[in-house]
């Protein structure tokens, strides 16, 4: 598979090779009017990454016959590693002082998103407001999600993302989600359904699979327009909960009908948890119970 290729099939949208050496960003199939892809291409090989489906670098290597050098395949390597490492822990540091000077206060992201009178850790940068969402692996910071009041969202360059999370509460069944505004709009349906929850934010689909892994509970998938929510949702086998309309998350299908239809939407899905979690362990049972 040609470099072109191998980027369509992880749902890069890009139609010529970038400068050798750069990571540059491209849209994606499923987010087309984002940035979500990530490229770097290296002439025989390159890395690559759909952030949203995607939660590590895939490489690529060329099809047509070279001669292999074994020893400068091996550097490569060592040095990807050693690069990627160094750019984690950097990105881990930059988080904690982002997070050191953030301060709690209301923000217009969350207003447009229903959350008018909730707070968060907000960082002033250049004189902008930006929402800050902690992400953290094993109780460990990694980076964090960086979000403006026009929903613009970024990862901090180089960071984690694989298996990272941001948890609200750890008091009841798993609950996973994308977005952090889908995770408000939980909260907020459980609250008043009086039900305990652990809410995990995954920040994407592809890493619900990760975060999921040794747990059972509840999905709350994206009705994407690529189909990537349900497919994900799907293969991690759980219950899953879906807008009924296409390109809508929870948040969305919350704002949209508002909180006690959402409770009553999200009702049976969550008694199909009570189900499983009572003995019902097989797993096809909780796919037709999901589906």
């Amino acid at each position: 598979m040609d470099f072109l290729n191998f980027c369509a099939a992880h749902g890069i949208i890009i139609n010529h090779a970038p400068p050798i050496g750069i990571w540059k960003r491209y849209p994606t199939t499923d987010h087309p009017k984002k940035r979500n892809g990530a490229v770097k291409f290296m002439g025989d090989h390159a890395f690559v990454q759909n952030h949203a489906t995607d939660t590590e670098v895939s490489v690529w290597q060329t099809d047509a016959p070279v001669s292999i050098d074994v020893a400068r395949m091996a550097k490569l390597a060592k040095d990807a590693d050693d690069q990627r490492r160094k750019m984690q822990t950097d990105a881990a540091a930059k988080a904690e002082y982002i997070l050191r000077n953030s301060d709690l206060a209301k923000h217009d992201y969350l207003k447009a998103k229903g959350f008018e009178d909730s707070w968060g850790k907000v960082w002033v940068r250049d004189g902008e407001q930006i929402l800050v969402i902690p992400m953290w692996v094993d109780r460990r910071l990694v980076g964090c999600q960086l979000i403006k009041a026009d929903g613009d969202k970024k990862f901090l360059y180089g960071q984690r993302t694989a298996g990272a999370e941001f948890c609200i509460d750890r008091q009841g069944d798993h609950i996973l989600c994308e977005g952090y505004a889908t995770g408000l709009s939980i909260q907020k349906a459980m609250k008043s359904l009086k039900r305990p929850y652990t809410i995990h934010i995954c920040f994407s689909a592809g890493n619900m699979k990760k975060v999921a892994e040794g747990k059972r509970g509840l999905v709350i998938a994206d009705n994407d327009a690529s189909g990537t929510g349900e497919r994900v949702a799907k293969e991690i086998g759980w219950p899953y909960w879906m807008s009924d309309r296409i390109g809508e998350d929870a948040n969305d299908f919350h704002m949209r009908v508002g909180l006690f239809k959402f409770t009553q939407s999200l009702t049976p899905s969550l008694n199909r948890l009570r189900l499983l979690r009572h003995g019902d362990s097989d797993k096809s049972t909780a796919q037709a119970l999901g589906g």
